[in-house]
């Protein structure tokens, strides 16, 4: 996550999916620098790279790298380079070492167009639906009830093989290696950036169905609903909170459903919890969700303890600050309440990241909520962009993060107390295994672990 970080506290902090037309992320703008420099040889850039390491990366220790060590091996590699992408591959594979998902390079044209002024929030498009990695290709996983793709009769299960004239499998080859759920959130991010663009413009959309068949389908961008969200030079962030309850024989249910950690969704989640206070236990569902404002994540857990209780910690080289949980005590009316006691359920994949996996890794620490689904990105600490001499931007952490147990979720992620993922039939079948797995502990009348 790339933050906005004031030397005494944590104000903010957002994912960034590292694509021009991503949706958006924790972050300030990038670093002022320099222009690049015609003559800036492969070797500087690579120096210029190790050096913001050196003297920036706070969990060197924890992380088990020797960045003089790592830099002597790699020095040579990068003095033979010949050009911006072969000494931007040597960066690469010291940023791999580092082992870390804040830390990567970004061409310059990507940079640029990253730096490019956005659609305006009211012009900003969506196709209705939302795709996942599964078994190496782009799935469609949800689509919006009466959205655009609903109406062109696309399905979830669907797998998308081609966006225009884009084909999804060339979209998809630079995911690199990793663990699998680095290459998930990786390859959501790009699924997630390529089906963004402007309301009301089409679309060609080649899918392959359930049977085998190939099919194509015009869509037209509808304008994105929820509460459009500025941060700094960042696209628009549209924030949305949806709750239901779902009825289970006798018991109730409640789920509730967001897309980003921004402030409009703090009082819609206040009223989402007093909406469901009768019910036998709640699911909060994560899922897809790329973060937002990190200090959000204790005015919202604060429905669910009794007492203060610490998440975990952030730490940088020159401050901390304990995310604490305070008991909320008051209802949006300004009725007196207790915070919730019932079971709590939440839902992650690899397209939770930043504050929500920070949210899911501490509720868990504190044994106040079981998690559902898949191992998330390990994305979790703050960061920031620097430009390098070749125009390249190098993005970076600052912090590192602790959970109340002392676990790290950067390049780990948070591991499911129970763990599943949906398949391709049970989307083709329209079930949701993950949200059915958390709702049958409640009605099990499970208590957190």
């Amino acid at each position: 996550m790339l933050v906005s970080w004031p030397r005494a506290q944590v104000a903010v902090a957002l994912c960034l999916l590292v694509l021009p037309a991503s949706i958006g992320a924790q972050t300030v703008p990038a670093v002022a620098a320099a222009a690049p420099a015609a003559s800036a040889s492969p070797l500087e850039t690579f120096e210029a790279a190790w050096r913001v390491l050196k003297d920036n990366h706070v969990a060197r220790t924890a992380s088990g790298v020797d960045l003089d060590a790592l830099a002597a091996e790699l020095r040579p590699r990068a003095a033979k380079a010949t050009s911006d992408a072969e000494v931007r591959a040597v960066i690469r594979e010291m940023l791999d070492r580092v082992g870390q998902s804040h830390f990567a390079i970004l061409p310059a044209p990507m940079a640029s167009a990253m730096s490019a002024s956005p659609v305006a929030p009211t012009d900003v498009g969506t196709l209705g639906f939302d795709v996942r990695l599964i078994d190496n290709a782009l799935v469609v996983s949800h689509v919006d009830a009466g959205g655009p793709a609903d109406g062109a009769g696309v399905k979830p299960g669907w797998t998308l093989t081609r966006i225009g004239p884009r084909p999804v499998d060339v979209a998809l080859e630079d995911l690199g290696a990793g663990p699998s759920h680095a290459r998930g959130f990786r390859a959501w991010a790009v699924g997630t950036a390529l089906l963004r663009g402007r309301a009301g413009e089409p679309a060609e959309l080649a899918f392959v169905d359930g049977t085998g068949k190939t099919l194509t389908r015009q869509v037209v961008r509808a304008p994105e609903r929820g509460q459009p969200v500025k941060l700094g030079h960042l696209p628009a962030l549209f924030a949305r909170l949806d709750h239901r309850k779902v009825q289970h024989g006798s018991t109730s249910v409640g789920v509730i459903t967001f897309n980003v950690w921004m402030t409009p969704i703090s009082r819609q989640f206040d009223e989402a919890v007093d909406a469901l206070r009768d019910t036998s236990g709640i699911v909060i569902d994560l899922r897809g969700n790329p973060g937002g404002v990190l200090t959000m994540i204790m005015g919202l857990s604060g429905h669910f303890v009794e007492s203060p209780l610490t998440l975990g910690t952030i730490t940088t080289r020159d401050s901390s600050l304990k995310l604490v949980a305070n008991p909320r005590t008051v209802g949006v009316a300004g009725q007196p309440v207790k915070p919730f006691a019932g079971p709590i359920a939440v839902l992650v994949d690899e397209g939770s990241y930043s504050a929500s996996e920070i949210f899911s890794g501490g509720m868990q620490s504190i044994r106040r909520a079981r998690i559902f689904g898949a191992r998330t990105a390990g994305g979790a600490l703050p960061a920031v962009l620097e430009k390098l001499p070749s125009g390249d931007v190098l993005q970076y952490a600052i912090g590192d993060f602790v959970t109340a147990t002392g676990d790290r979720i950067e390049g780990h992620g948070v591991v499911p107390d129970t763990q599943v993922a949906p398949t391709r039939a049970d989307l083709l079948a329209g079930r949701d295994p993950v949200l059915e797995a958390a709702i049958d502990w409640i009605v099990k009348g499970h208590r957190t672990p």
